[in-house]
């Protein structure tokens, strides 16, 4: 993961996937983030309303809940892909 930090609620992330390369974003990547830059003192423990990761593929809302240290993720989901595998 690659981050830029463009406020105390707002982090830019680019993603890349070993054996993939760049992706439109990564769930638990953006999660990790968010928890590593509040810890790094890189940015301050938001409220309900999250931190903001703007990714490729759109933006990820992220909330660390000091009450019982859960992590949540809310965003938009959208069909990125369609496709038809043949097994045999």
């Amino acid at each position: 993961e690659f981050v830029q930090v463009m406020s105390p609620t707002h982090l830019k992330m680019k993603v890349w996937e070993r054996g993939a390369g760049p992706t439109l974003a990564c769930g638990t990547g953006t999660c990790a983030l968010v928890v590593a830059a509040i810890r790094a003192g890189k940015i301050p423990r938001s409220g309900k309303e999250g931190v903001r990761v703007t990714l490729p593929g759109g933006d990820l809302f992220i909330e660390w809940r000091e009450e019982n240290n859960k992590v949540y993720m809310t965003g938009p989901a959208t069909l990125s892909f369609q496709g038809v595998a043949s097994l045999k």
